[in-house]
């Protein structure tokens, strides 16, 4: 890189900050705001919030989506890291389903002010997301999962409609269907090393009627984590079908993060 590309970034930095009184608040201590750094789970993207994510920002709450390459444990924290370090001020960073994993994993930094796990995995240090169904009825969604040819696990698009988001309209379960994101079926066996439940206040939405993650298993995570826990009667994509309630235990955290 040419040795004036950081000088000159450095000055639009400068200049931006100086003609943006709401970056000088984000900078300053006293004014710090907290931000929401939403991670979202396997079959799925960055969309997969839209619902949650205007009732936040109508709050004034910076939110950003990652967007998870689906690639492995590592690739996922480094994505959902970068997310963190851009967010101005606190972060409370949530998880839904695998990103629930990713959170546990990146979320021990000392920007991070509470963790939301949304039907979601919470495992402990040694753990992966894999080993955690273990003594758990199998949920019928996972028989609708397949693998090609580079192990990459997709969800059919009937798994969509009867599974994985059974309550959502059938058209936006076709978009769903469309947009998700395949995993790397390896990362289900990746470990965490950190636990960053073990330091951060939790909160955990419940899905009662979920087809991906056992319900019971759910609860049994939310417990062991001590996170203050929400039931929802929905399926594995609660912030789909009941986004205010989700949007309202977000809304909870950041609160408490203030």
């Amino acid at each position: 890189m040419p040795r004036f590309v950081p000088r000159i970034l450095a000055l639009i930095a400068a200049g931006l900050a100086l003609a943006d009184p709401s970056a000088r608040a984000a900078d300053s201590p006293a004014g710090a705001p907290v931000s929401v750094v939403l991670v979202h789970g396997a079959f799925a993207d960055g969309s997969d919030w839209a619902r949650v994510i205007p009732l936040l920002q109508a709050r004034g709450v910076r939110v950003t989506a990652v967007q998870n390459p689906l690639t492995s444990l590592a690739d996922d924290v480094a994505a959902t890291k970068r997310a963190i370090d851009a967010a101005p001020g606190k972060v409370v960073l949530v998880g839904h389903s695998w990103g629930g994993t990713v959170i546990t994993q990146a979320g021990a930094g000392d920007k991070v002010a509470g963790l939301v796990y949304v039907s979601a995995f919470a495992p402990d240090v040694g753990q992966s997301s894999g080993a955690l169904g273990k003594g758990y009825p199998t949920p019928p969604g996972l028989a609708a999962l397949s693998a090609d040819a580079s192990g990459f696990l997709r969800i059919s698009d009937e798994g969509m409609r009867t599974h994985f988001a059974f309550d959502v309209p059938p058209a936006r379960a076709a978009v769903m269907a469309a947009t998700q994101g395949p995993i790397a079926a390896r990362a289900f066996d990746e470990p965490v090393t950190v636990a960053a439940w073990k330091t951060r206040p939790s909160w955990f939405v419940v899905a009662t009627r979920d087809h991906m993650i056992s319900p019971e298993l759910q609860l049994a995570m939310a417990q062991r984590i001590g996170a203050r826990v929400t039931t929802l009667a929905t399926s594995h994509v609660s912030q789909e079908v009941e986004p205010d309630k989700v949007a309202a235990v977000i809304l909870d955290a950041v609160a408490q993060a203030r």
